[in-house]
């Protein structure tokens, strides 16, 4: 079985996924987030730059993502999120505004931020059959 692939695939069966923070004060915070994928398990994100997961991406650029849990299967992803620019901004909006077609409406909007995140670390669980599947990944 391979690994990635499985979480690739279930990755992109999803559109939304709750993004953790951590504040300047050291305080987790949580959002839901439209999002898009590579083939190399690396999110795509956006925000408004006055956001709260924005202004704590700032100070400390690691976060966590969880996705799924409609079909008894989740992904739990922790990572490093850097805002795009440049030719890496057009490539990876291009990804983002492909899966999420309604949010091409915010791409101009002044203020709006464009995210990529890293994989470190990815967990996989499946609990739709016995023994359930559960595994995890480490970049």
């Amino acid at each position: 079985m391979d690994k990635k692939k499985l979480i690739l695939d279930f990755i992109k069966r999803h559109k939304i996924g709750v993004i953790s923070t951590v504040s300047p004060e050291n305080r987790p915070e949580a959002a839901v987030i439209e999002f898009g994928e590579t083939d190399n398990l690396e999110l795509i994100f956006d925000a408004f730059e006055n956001s709260r997961k924005v202004q704590n991406i700032k100070q400390n650029n690691q976060v966590a993502f969880v996705i799924g849990w409609d079909e008894d299967i989740t992904v739990q992803y922790e990572g490093e999120a850097f805002e795009l620019s440049g030719i890496e901004l057009e490539k990876y909006k291009k990804i983002y505004l492909a899966k999420n077609p309604a949010v091409a409406k915010w791409e101009k909007v002044k203020g709006i931020k464009f995210f990529k995140v890293t994989p470190r670390w990815i967990r996989y669980s499946g609990l739709t059959r016995e023994p359930w599947e559960v595994f995890e990944v480490k970049f």
